[in-house]
Order: C-alpha cells, then sequence, then structure tokens
C-alpha cells in the first residue's frame, strides 16, 4: 500500500491522525480529530500532542520559507486554554511572526469548534504557541533528498 502524503511528510503527525491541508512559506494548516491516539488520561487532548503539533507545523514552514534549508527547533512555548475532548474535531494553523536568515518565529494556533461540519466563527481557541526555528543550516549529504516530498506538496 502507498504512504499516504501525511504520512511521507510527517510520520508523528501521521499517526496521531492529523491531516495537513496547505503548505506554504506563509501558512501550514491542517485538522484532526481527538482520538484515544492523542487523549491523556482524561480523555482530553493531550498538551504534548498539541506541542507536536506547534513544532511539526512551525518547522515545515521554516524550512520551505527558508528554501528549503536544513531547520531545527530551538524554542517552543505554548499556551493551554481550553481543552479538546475525546471525538472532537481540532484545526491548526501556523504564520510566522519573523522570517529571518538564521532564526524564524513561527505562531501556531490549535482550534476546536462547536459546528462539527466546518469551522467558522464559532471556533474556540485551545492553544497558542510560539516556535523560535534556527533556519539556513547545511543539509548534510546523507539526507539531501529530505525536502523532496515537501516539495511535492508546497504551494511555492
Amino acid at each position: 500500500m502507498e504512504p499516504s502524503n501525511n504520512e511521507i511528510l510527517d510520520a508523528p503527525l501521521h499517526e496521531v491522525g492529523f491531516k495537513i491541508s496547505e503548505i506554504s512559506s506563509q501558512k501550514i494548516t491542517g485538522h484532526f480529530s481527538v482520538t484515544e491516539k492523542c487523549c491523556n488520561p482524561f480523555k482530553v487532548l493531550h498538551g504534548g500532542v498539541s506541542a507536536l503539533i506547534a513544532e511539526a507545523l512551525a518547522s515545515m514552514g521554516a524550512h520551505v520559507a527558508s528554501g528549503f534549508q536544513r531547520v531545527a527547533g530551538v524554542h517552543l512555548s505554548i499556551h493551554h486554554l481550553k481543552s479538546a475532548h475525546l471525538g472532537e474535531f481540532v484545526y491548526a494553523e501556523a504564520t510566522p511572526l519573523n522570517i529571518g536568515k538564521s532564526i524564524h518565529v513561527w505562531e501556531v494556533k490549535l482550534w476546536k469548534s462547536d459546528n462539527f461540519s466546518k469551522l467558522g466563527e464559532d471556533r474556540i481557541l485551545i492553544s497558542s504557541s510560539r516556535v523560535t526555528v534556527k533556519t539556513n543550516m547545511a543539509v548534510p549529504e546523507n539526507v539531501k533528498d529530505a525536502a523532496l516530498n515537501l516539495k511535492k506538496y508546497a504551494r511555492l
């Protein structure tokens, strides 16, 4: 069976059921349903999963925005504002606050919605993150093709 583009782009995100919707140098978006795989024992979204999503989306965005140079997360700050319960739908969006030559800062927000068919005006912010990413790093020879899949799905 051929792996999905989500699995190819980020295996940990794929494991928790996250689906990437949009990839560009100015915005990365996606969504998922809160399942047992991403819940804490109280049947709410695990804060570590929110942090995983924030770091992954910011890193993807920085990778694209830096011209597909190697990137590395250096700082993550996350505020958990509301809970998302088992079965709820969550939407995520990462946007750059600053794109420098060697440091990017991205904001990542996660929302849930009371309207399960569409995320609209009723969206509820559940977490807000800032992710600092080191960019413009040399890509080692053994991973020279690391950007190929991201280039395939990004809107450049």
